[in-house]
């Protein structure tokens, strides 16, 4: 039986962004199928996950999408 690859969370400052690094975080997400977790004041607070990761989530329907009309629909 293979063993599974253990994953860690990698966390990143938000001042990441802001120095143009953004471009390098989004292409080591999407190859390599990682998570990042954005700190701001040293706290979580947004997350960046591949789109192909959150494909399997949605079809696993680990993921509860919520839908929001429009006001002016309404």
């Amino acid at each position: 039986m293979a063993k599974k690859k253990s994953k860690t969370l990698d966390y990143k400052p938000i001042t990441d962004f802001l120095r143009g690094k953004a471009s390098i975080i989004f292409r080591e997400v999407a190859d390599n199928d990682s998570v990042v977790i954005v700190n701001r004041n040293s706290k979580p607070q947004n997350v960046i996950i591949s789109y192909e990761r959150y494909k399997r989530m949605i079809d696993n329907d680990k993921v509860e999408l919520l839908q929001t009309e429009d006001k002016n629909n309404g």
